[in-house]
């Protein structure tokens, strides 16, 4: 079997050559739930599964974002249509392993995770399963609640100038004024950027991006702000452009050395999209900083 690492990374080398960003999401944000999710479980797939269930909707057409396994399906009832083809995903199981010190003659735990792979079917390859397509109120307006992100992050924002950037140093995010863009959803796209970058700062995620412009480093932090922005952007129902193509030659150089680097960038913008979901919903405070 190929390495499943290889070939998820060759997947996305493939769609990143042909100018696509398979991170971007593929359904229309209005009417359902954009996260990738277990339809029977209810809950969000999270890091390099949110990339690759997005790649998948988006190259067979799916327009649902929920999955099952073909397990699942048969237990809800539903039936997996003869010829649809699964879509894989990864999970990390724990092995125990403990081994004796030579020196010491003390028992040490060197358990590690095993990568091992899962197949799910979108709803959508799945007949005899209905899901419900609820309409978003008017207090999930997408703009309405970008903006509460920013207010609740009391990140401290400055607006003037052409540029947008976080100042890791300061821990200050600069963007240009609002008139500047072409649409409020761009506004917005930028700024959730710039706040992704923001959560790795020391007392926040303590994420190292201090490295300086046109190093691998530096990529690597653009890349984990472009996706985890990309993840927060659908959770908030956004569709604003984002401009980065000078980015990509550095992305493929280092998807080509090294088939975890998809994986390492996708954890780290996980977990800053679940750290700005608790900023929004208020379960996370920033203190001593206020917005400009």
């Amino acid at each position: 079997m190929k390495d499943i690492y290889q070939q998820i990374t060759d997947s996305i080398i493939e769609k990143l050559q042909a100018g696509v960003t398979p991170w971007a999401c593929p359904w229309d944000r209005s009417t359902v739930s954009v996260m990738p999710h277990n339809f029977k479980t209810k809950v969000d797939y999270t890091g390099i599964n949110i990339l690759q269930l997005w790649f998948s909707a988006m190259e067979k057409g799916y327009t649902s974002s929920a999955w099952l396994t073909f397990k699942q399906a048969k237990d809800l009832g539903g039936k997996v249509r003869r010829g649809e083809k699964a879509t894989i995903g990864i999970f990390y199981k724990r092995v125990e392993k403990e081994e004796t010190n030579k020196e010491t003659g003390e028992t040490e735990d060197k358990g590690y995770n095993l990568a091992k792979p899962f197949y799910v079917f979108n709803l959508d390859q799945i007949d005899g399963i209905e899901e419900e397509k609820t309409e978003l109120g008017q207090e999930f307006e997408p703009i309405e609640a970008a903006e509460q992100l920013l207010i609740n992050s009391g990140a401290n924002i400055k607006h003037g100038g052409n540029g947008a950037f976080y100042q890791h140093t300061n821990d200050f995010i600069n963007l240009p004024d609002k008139i500047r863009f072409k649409q409020a959803a761009d506004y917005y796209a930028t700024a959730t950027h710039e706040l992704t970058h923001w959560t790795g700062h020391k007392s926040r995620l303590d994420r190292d991006s201090k490295s300086r412009f046109g190093t691998p480093e530096y990529a690597f932090e653009e890349l984990i702000a472009e996706i985890g922005s990309a993840f927060i952007n659908a959770e908030l129902g956004l569709e604003g452009d984002l401009q980065h193509e000078s980015y990509i030659a550095h992305w493929l150089e280092a998807l080509e050395n090294d088939k975890k680097f998809i994986f390492k960038a996708a954890s780290q913008a996980s977990k800053a999209h679940q750290y700005l979901k608790q900023v929004l919903a208020g379960q996370v405070q920033n203190k001593g900083v206020e917005a400009a």
